[in-house]
């Protein structure tokens, strides 16, 4: 079990380590134990590289985003949720690509293989909201979703939200003869 000290210091370092890249990429661990209000030790033992912190950073971010799920899916219907759940995954995967550009390609690995299966879980939770409830195609397949998503996070800002509105008319219940529904 881990003391409730060490809990908090690893919260703190997370916090201002976060608060560091955002606002210079090439933040140093002295400055960010300095922002924590932990020692180098401290620092050191909970994180031995750069690359240690940042992996737990964005293993944070998406266990964060991972949980939303439930509430968005209380407080809207299914598409607007996955609508809302996928724009925080987009923020998601560029802050990833920002934090992410001096990793190495092992680093890059490790944080796809941690993350791939609670996103797509997620995504599956969305779908088949949608799917229960007649307002998301029965064939939609999350791993097809996170594919057509990808592209989201690499296209001009400006662009992420047309784009997803496109795909999300992909997943309309449609029946023959019939256009897409107007939301």
């Amino acid at each position: 079990m881990v003391r409730s000290d060490a809990r908090e210091n690893r919260s703190r370092i997370l916090a201002a380590a976060r608060q560091a890249f955002a606002e210079d990429d090439d933040t140093s661990m002295n400055r960010i134990a300095q922002l924590a209000g932990v020692g180098a030790g401290t620092l050191y033992r909970n994180y031995p590289s750069r690359e240690a912190l940042i992996l737990d950073i964005y293993q944070d971010e998406v266990g964060r985003l991972v949980a939303t799920v439930a509430e968005l899916l209380t407080a809207f219907a299914p598409r607007e949720a996955l609508r809302r759940w996928t724009v925080a995954l987009v923020d998601a995967m560029r802050k990833k690509h920002a934090l992410g550009a001096a990793l190495s390609p092992d680093a890059h690995k490790s944080m796809a293989e941690r993350s791939y299966g609670p996103v797509i879980a997620a995504i599956a939770e969305l779908l088949e909201a949608g799917k229960r409830d007649g307002s998301i195609r029965a064939d939609a397949e999350p791993v097809d979703f996170l594919q057509l998503t990808g592209a989201l996070w690499r296209a001009a800002p400006d662009r992420s939200e047309p784009m997803l509105a496109l795909i999300l008319d992909g997943l309309r219940v449609q029946t023959e003869n019939s256009p897409l529904p107007v939301d």
